[in-house]
């Protein structure tokens, strides 16, 4: 028989998921300082109707829920502002260079690839709400590169695998 877990009245899923937030504020911040090695390539998935998020009307009438860009070879200005709790880039998209404001509450996804690596979270909403998206949107014309988008389903990595094992015995 299953033993029922108790009700924490410690936030530990808050906290975790505001642990794996700074991992993408810190790889944001590594790429803007020092750009990104090798194959390395960012998706990041946001919330285009968080009301913090400044994107140009035309990718906000495209993207009206959520959208994805890719930060491979072509961004510019990339910079983070904890204090602000926002990050901005300079893409093109169909040609034409635009800014983006990102909410670091409005991401809901980010991977890299390269690495087989990825996060998801819940939009944190102003007011204290959360928001999921209906369904992710592909990524963005331009900002795209040939591989596939990431699968958007959770994944939980287990830390198992990233454990040196004994050889085996014979």
């Amino acid at each position: 028989m299953e033993q029922e877990r108790p009700e924490s009245l410690l936030p530990y899923v808050e906290w975790t998921e505001a642990a794996m937030r700074h991992v993408v504020v810190r790889a944001i911040n590594h790429a803007a300082a020092e750009g990104l090695p090798g194959d390395h390539h960012f998706y990041i998935t946001f919330r285009t109707d968080h009301p913090n998020t400044v994107i140009p009307a035309r990718l906000r009438a495209q993207y009206p829920q959520e959208m994805t860009i890719v930060l491979q070879h072509q961004f510019w200005n990339l910079t983070v502002d904890e204090e602000a709790g926002e990050f901005s880039v300079r893409l093109s998209f169909g040609g034409v260079p635009s800014e983006l404001h990102i909410p670091l509450d409005a991401i809901t996804g980010f991977a890299d690839p390269h690495a087989k690596f990825g996060l998801q979270f819940h939009a944190q909403m102003p007011g204290g709400g959360e928001d999921e998206p209906e369904e992710p949107e592909a990524p963005a014309e331009d900002a795209a590169p040939e591989e596939p988008a990431p699968d958007p389903t959770p994944q939980v990595v287990s830390l198992d695998a990233f454990r040196r094992r004994a050889p085996p015995r014979e």
